[in-house]
């Protein structure tokens, strides 16, 4: 299991994804579910993936490989990015029915992968998607602007009440860490370091990317601050008078 959000604002994208896998209890690994693709002032996509590792591995590395193949549509010639979504979908599509067709029988693999595209290609505003198992997809708007893939339940409550179109990007990320913090208190599937990632609208950057850790200052004291906030909150409620 994974959490993933991305949220796209007034002012830009905002990413926040963990870094857990787990096939069981004892087989715990680390893997990063934040990919980025960059063209100088041409286009800045960024991809964040949960489900079965071995697909989301193999649609990501085919992706970073035809982008090489000029001769073919590719991530790093899509005019659009609802372009570029339509391109991934097809390779999870593929993926997905190259992998189930050659499973033995009698087994019961769950193949899926949920992936989120977001970021901005030149000529047109930062856009955000959501690609599901079968390859099709929607996309993010202003009255619905973040998506979650994985454990979402969790650090869904804290996005529904804080996250408008016109947060700051400052002010999601913030809201973003808190989500994956209450998903990481309740489930052990989601965990540490964390990949986030920060796009300012028409910047065509990729440079605030930053890796978050246990003892990283600044999470270290939102968890606290939000922890102490709630109990204090929850300490003033009036007592129950039936």
């Amino acid at each position: 299991m994974t959490y993933c959000v991305a949220m796209r604002l007034s002012g830009g994208l905002v990413f926040a994804s963990d870094s857990r896998t787990n096939a069981g209890v004892d087989h715990i690994s680390t893997f990063r579910k934040l990919h980025v693709l960059h063209q100088d002032s041409e286009r800045t996509l960024v991809l964040q993936s949960a489900g079965n590792l071995a697909t989301t591995q193999s649609i990501i590395n085919l992706l970073r490989l035809r982008a090489k193949d000029m001769e073919r549509p590719n991530l790093l010639t899509a005019p659009t990015l609802f372009d570029a979504a339509s391109l991934i979908g097809e390779t999870v599509r593929e993926v997905i029915f190259r992998d189930s067709s050659a499973q033995q029988s009698g087994t019961s693999t769950d193949f899926s992968c949920s992936i989120l595209l977001g970021g901005q290609i030149a000529g047109e505003g930062p856009s955000l998607f959501h690609i599901y198992p079968e390859g099709n997809f929607i996309e993010a708007t202003e009255d619905t602007p973040y998506f979650q893939i994985g454990e979402s339940k969790y650090g869904k409550p804290i996005i529904d009440r804080v996250l408008t179109y016109d947060t700051t990007l400052e002010q999601a990320m913030c809201c973003a860490l808190i989500s994956i913090d209450s998903t990481l208190r309740s489930n052990l599937s989601v965990g540490l370091p964390l990949d986030v990632m920060i796009y300012r609208r028409d910047s065509f950057a990729c440079d605030e990317q930053y890796r978050i850790t246990e003892n990283h200052p600044y999470f270290a004291a939102i968890r606290k601050g939000w922890s102490e906030g709630l109990l204090n909150t929850f300490l003033q409620m009036p007592p129950l008078k039936l």
